[in-house]
């Protein structure tokens, strides 16, 4: 089944951990990928940010759980290529933060709706969000 999200890093680390603080819709649109067995996709670059999240303090527990849940058939990690580099570049100075860039321009080369939280990233409106 071909990919049709990307998870942002907060809704990777929710859906994973804590799913009630996921919207309605993000968890209808990942409970309704489940049924159907579709995967959904994750930045090389979320990744990083949980190792972030972890060595400062703002995530607790298991970093190797985590790393272990996001390894399950369902997910699938996309590298930071190319395209998505030359993407970034193309996107203007709307967002400042190069994690939320490169999620965003993952996003835009792969045609996937981003599901995220991040309001700074839904009202720069540079990928399709579920929110």
């Amino acid at each position: 089944m071909p990919l049709r999200f990307l998870l942002d890093t907060h809704i990777a680390v929710r859906w994973l951990s804590d799913p009630k603080k996921l919207t309605r819709e993000q968890k209808r649109v990942l409970e309704d990928a489940a049924l159907r067995g579709s995967p959904l996709g994750v930045s090389a670059i979320t990744l990083l940010e949980i190792a972030a999240l972890f060595a400062g303090g703002r995530l607790q527990g298991s970093m190797m759980a985590l790393f272990d849940k996001l390894g399950n058939p369902m997910v699938v990690l996309l590298p930071i290529t190319v395209d998505i580099a030359t993407e970034v570049a193309t996107m203007g100075g709307s967002l400042s933060d190069p994690a939320d860039r490169a999620i965003v321009a993952t996003a835009r080369v792969h045609r996937l709706r981003l599901i995220t939280s991040d309001r700074r990233i839904i009202e720069s409106r540079l990928a399709p969000v579920v929110s």
